[in-house]
């Protein structure tokens, strides 16, 4: 089943595991949407400045930003009714992770290319 899924951190930079995602869940057969403050276009696709600007609904969201900057996006996360965060390796607080699972959201601390099938040496 299609999904939509935000990669909040997404790099145009291809050795960062942000573009690494956007490729990952693209292949995975997900609808993409990249979330980065500078890029005007990730990978082909229309990058967007916050969760709040992607049209629709949010299935899923792959964090890449430090914990500080996590929790400040946080709200966002809860505003879009994600349902499903994927917290990266270091991209993890006890305060981030409270605040979402508080909410209801499904954490999963883990690597969000390889939930795809896919491992970061795939895409070079």
């Amino acid at each position: 089943m299609t999904k939509t899924a935000a990669i909040i951190g997404a790099s145009a930079d291809r050795s960062k595991f942000g573009n690494k995602a956007v490729r990952a869940f693209r292949l995975a057969g997900d609808e993409v949407y990249p979330v980065n403050l500078h890029e005007q276009f990730i990978e082909g696709l229309k990058a967007y400045k916050s969760l709040n600007e992607i049209p629709g609904t949010v299935d899923v969201a792959s964090v890449y930003v430090r914990s500080d900057v996590g929790l400040t996006i946080a709200p966002q996360i809860i505003d879009k009714g994600v349902k499903e965060v994927f917290l990266n390796p270091g991209t993890a607080s006890e305060p981030l992770l409270t605040y979402l699972e508080e909410r209801g959201v499904r954490v999963r601390q883990e690597c969000s290319i390889t939930a795809q099938g896919f491992r970061p040496v795939d895409f070079t």
